[in-house]
């Protein structure tokens, strides 16, 4: 399998340098809740964006490395739509108003680069001297899919609950409500820290716990540094505006949670695999590797990822529209018995009347 070419990368991160940049200063030089159309408009970008360098990378590097960063990116952005789940769930409980939330996801997304950029330098540092790290990473990921599963929204709704939240609020001097974008504000002629503080630690904790998810699951998939890197970045690129497209539409993907659990479980299967095959530990199989543990190809990852997601969409689309059939029924038969009702009691009254002696 080719090297990748140093100026190729070098070249790469440049590019998407500039990129993020721009939309950094778009969204703080003009903060504003972006339309359906211009939201779909930047994902469709974005999306075409991370397949024309996907063809690159067949180009420059064949389809070993090209599938690899497919595979990746298709997990990574699928983690990242889960996650919009707790961002809404963020947005609402701390009440920002939606003319800052790009603002916020920003800064967001910002802080889950640095922390995964730390995470994935640990990681392939890691990988790179103690092979066994694979089953530690398939162990993970198979009790995250557990996890996952399981998982009945409980945690999710309390999103911002947490000690050290509570402790910021008790600490630090703050106000009661926003001063637009601003992070500290002036009361009373005092300066004192804005709600806004508050939402950035939180979505930077959340954005800690999903790399800490995420890093493994593409490790799984890829060692390569820099396709992990870049397989991220893609994936929170246009996150920002997906998050103002798909808002209204994320509370229909009720299968979304099982199909990423689904991946997770097979990629900590495939690690597990992995690390069997080059396994180096003295006390299994006497430190030398087990010839019999396959190697699951880059292609049948690929194929399992995209068929499990799109089974689970089809399906939550399904589901969701029989759903809304079935409050259509019920709302309709709630209707044409209330006339009966009406009937029935107004006959008790006409009953009651003639009843009643004339005086």
């Amino acid at each position: 399998m080719p090297a990748l070419p140093l100026a190729f990368e070098i070249g790469t991160f440049v590019v998407l340098g500039i990129i993020l940049l721009f939309d950094l200063l778009l969204v703080v030089k003009r903060p504003h809740e972006p339309s359906m159309k211009e939201a779909g408009l930047w994902v469709t970008f974005y999306v075409g964006l991370a397949l024309v360098f996907a063809a690159l990378m067949f180009v420059f590097t064949g389809p070993e490395y090209g599938s690899q960063f497919i595979a990746g990116w298709i997990t990574e952005y699928s983690l990242s739509i889960d996650n919009l789940f707790v961002f809404i769930i963020i947005m609402a409980r701390f009440s920002v108003p939606r003319k800052y939330q790009q603002e916020v996801l920003m800064v967001g997304i910002i802080i889950a680069l640095i922390l995964r950029g730390i995470f994935i330098a640990l990681g392939a540092a890691v990988i790179a001297n103690f092979s066994w790290i694979f089953y530690i990473f398939g162990a993970f990921l198979l009790y995250t899919a557990y996890k996952q599963a399981t998982d009945s929204g409980e945690d999710e709704e309390h999103a911002g609950d947490n000690k050290l939240i509570s402790k910021l609020k008790s600490v630090l001097p703050m106000s009661q409500s926003y001063d637009g974008n601003k992070v500290r504000t002036v009361v009373d002629g005092k300066k004192v820290f804005t709600p806004m503080l508050i939402v950035f630690v939180t979505i930077g904790l959340t954005d800690l716990l999903f790399a800490v998810d995420s890093i493994p699951a593409i490790f799984g998939l890829t060692q390569s540094a820099f396709i992990v890197f870049t397989a991220n970045i893609f994936a929170l690129m246009g996150l920002r505006q997906l998050y103002f497209l798909l808002g209204g539409l994320m509370t229909r993907l009720i299968y979304l949670k099982h199909a990423l659990s689904v991946i997770l479980a097979f990629i900590g299967i495939k690690l597990i695999l992995h690390a069997m095959h080059v396994n180096e530990l003295p006390f299994i199989n006497g430190g030398e590797h087990i010839e019999w543990a396959p190697e699951i190809p880059t292609f049948v990852s690929l194929a399992v990822i995209v068929a499990t997601i799109v089974i689970a969409v089809i399906a939550s689309l399904i589901r969701s529209r029989a759903d809304e059939k079935a409050a259509v029924r019920s709302g309709a038969a709630a209707k044409t018995s209330s006339p009966a009702v009406d009937d029935g009691l107004d006959e008790a009254a006409d009953d009651a009347g003639a009843k009643e002696p004339r005086r």
